[in-house]
């Protein structure tokens, strides 16, 4: 039995009502709202979304045809309806809409001799005649046929949305589905699109001549992160490679860099035969940028130096790792598995320092308070903030009603943020066991969050402290974290964003989504103020340290390095 996944589906459902007549943007909406579901969830048949579009669609097509002939008099421009009136109200909600404004209309018309002078003056086009209508509809079913059969070849081909399903099954497991649930059960009602309202003017689209493509990569590149010198950037890919690139000082150039002077390949299979399930997940540069520490799917850790040479191999974990971190020190590397542990290592023994089993559920995150305690967090909802030396959890902070998928203390080790796939973020303080701030302002999943490098223990100590969390709602907002206050909604995307990163200065935030573009923001704005335009969706964005160049991993295969100039 041949199977197709929702996007592919509901792909197939309105190429064929488009092609049949069915031009309204409803039917747009609801075709987009089934890709958005169905890149998430990744079921076979997203919960209703698309037939609710499409019967809202046909509705409103209804109301239209219902409508009076006077009524063909007015603007083109003029809408009675809006696309999110068509989302969020049922049918007779639209027609005594439709009822109101008709009569405001009419109310509001000119009369006589001025309402004649503006009809001249508007001399907008008519409907096409029914004889034209007939024609156009006899000539699309003579090719139906044939549309269909391209439709159906181009639906099964293998896009982004394959590869979301892919890496949601190795990355965010724990029975994650993606789907939201209401308090009263499972499923319910399609959520409302978020309708990008902004009057930001259209973003500078970053040449091709300030981007540096760089291939090698035979499957999806997960992570990406520059060494200390800003030279050199790292990759990890399920291919089973990790790779070094050099990439030198001065602007990025457009030419790709494929060959072996510029590039350094760390294998993690000894032979061909045992490639698979060798996948690395993470990876993380220590201070000096002279070791890198890289996590795989085979539950190994391994450390390399810049020079892509194999230093030590760390086993003992059971399950694939996640997670890593090196400490500021650079004389502990600390690793998070799916076999439910957090290890500290030894980098100068290469062995395990301590192993901490308190999580009843794969670790997601690690991060490092200091240079000898820590926090975790796992699907079983739970974050525990550990300490070398200590045989149980310094504190433990509950809150959040599903997985915990990251965490990140502040520049000054005080402040711990986590977010979820509740829809929430939360701010922690060991000086309590409750949140000092919870933010509730996303409609779905939370992936991922970053503290800006600004306020008491970061290299911009006068600059306000802020909280970008990123959400499989498409959005990226920013957060006031002194007084717990929503600042601003980033609305540029599409698709879910997967990774954000502050500009060295806290100056700009660029994003990464599986609509595969890269945005550059600024903070102060809350504007875009850049975009590229990629061919893959975009797993992790990461700046150098001089913040003139910002790298991205894409889904099909490649790393950019984007020369920014601002």
């Amino acid at each position: 039995m041949i199977s197709i996944t929702s996007a592919e589906l509901n792909y197939l459902i309105f190429r064929y009502l488009h092609e049949s007549g069915f031009t309204h943007s409803a039917f747009a909406l609801g075709y987009e709202a089934g890709i958005n579901k169905s890149t998430i969830d990744g079921n076979l048949v997203p919960p209703g979304a698309l037939v609710t579009f499409v019967q809202k669609g046909i509705q409103y097509l209804e109301l239209e045809a219902n409508l009076s002939n006077d009524d063909a008099d007015m603007d083109e421009d003029f809408q009675f309806l809006q696309p999110l009136d068509l989302i969020t109200k049922d049918v007779h909600e639209l027609q005594k809409m439709i009822k109101e404004k008709k009569e405001n209309l009419h109310r509001d018309k000119p009369m006589g001799k001025e309402r004649d002078v503006a009809e001249n003056e508007r001399g907008h086009e008519r409907e096409p005649s029914k004889e034209r209508e007939k024609e156009k509809q006899h000539r699309e079913k003579e090719q139906e046929k044939e549309r269909m059969d391209n439709d159906k070849e181009r639906a099964t081909s293998k896009d982004k949305e394959k590869v979301h399903e892919d890496f949601t099954d190795v990355k965010m497991i724990g029975n994650k589905t993606g789907t939201r649930h209401d308090e009263n059960g499972i499923g319910g009602e399609p959520e409302p699109m978020e309708i990008c309202t902004s009057s930001t003017s259209l973003p500078f689209e970053i040449p091709s001549s300030d981007v540096m493509v760089l291939e090698g990569h035979t499957s999806e590149v997960f992570a990406c992160a520059w060494n200390s010198s800003g030279s050199l950037l790292a990759s990890g890919s399920g291919d089973s490679t990790a790779r070094i690139w050099s990439i030198g000082d001065g602007p990025s150039s457009s030419s790709t860099q494929s060959g072996p002077a510029n590039v350094m390949v760390l294998k993690h299979f000894k032979s061909r035969t045992n490639e698979k399930s060798k996948d690395v997940t993470t990876l993380d540069w220590n201070g000096e940028g002279t070791l890198l520490a890289t996590g795989s799917y085979d539950g190994q850790a391994r450390i390399w130096n810049r020079d892509g040479e194999l230093v030590s191999t760390l086993i003992k974990h059971k399950g694939p790792v996640f997670s890593l971190k090196w400490n500021k020190k650079g004389d502990y590397i600390l690793s998070g598995s799916v076999d439910k542990t957090a290890i500290v290592w030894d980098v100068k023994t290469s062995e395990c320092k301590q192993q901490f089993e308190f999580h009843s559920a794969p670790i997601l995150d690690v991060d490092w308070r200091n240079n000898v305690s820590f926090a975790t967090c796992s699907t079983d909802t739970m974050i525990y903030v550990s300490k070398l030396g200590e045989n149980g959890p310094i504190r433990s902070f509950s809150g959040h009603q599903a997985e915990v998928n990251a965490i990140k203390w502040d520049p000054s080790g005080s402040l711990l943020a986590s977010c979820s796939d509740d829809a929430t973020a939360k701010i922690w303080s060991m000086k309590q066991e409750t949140c000092l701030h919870e933010f509730r302002e996303h409609a779905k999943e939370i992936y991922t969050i970053r503290w800006s490098p600004t306020g008491p223990g970061s290299n911009n100590p006068n600059k306000q402290l802020l909280l970008a969390s990123a959400s499989f709602d498409s959005t990226v907002k920013l957060w006031d974290v002194d007084v717990g206050r929503f600042l601003h909604s980033l609305n540029g995307h599409r698709d879910p964003v997967y990774s954000v990163s502050f500009s060295p200065n806290g100056e700009y935030l660029a994003t990464g989504s599986l609509d595969k573009c890269v945005l550059i923001w600024s903070v102060k704005e809350a504007k875009i103020v850049k975009r590229y335009s990629g061919s893959g969706g975009i797993f992790e964005v990461c700046w150098n340290k001089e913040g003139d160049k910002l790298a991205a991993c894409f889904a099909n295969n490649i790393v950019c390095v984007i020369n920014v100039r601002m």
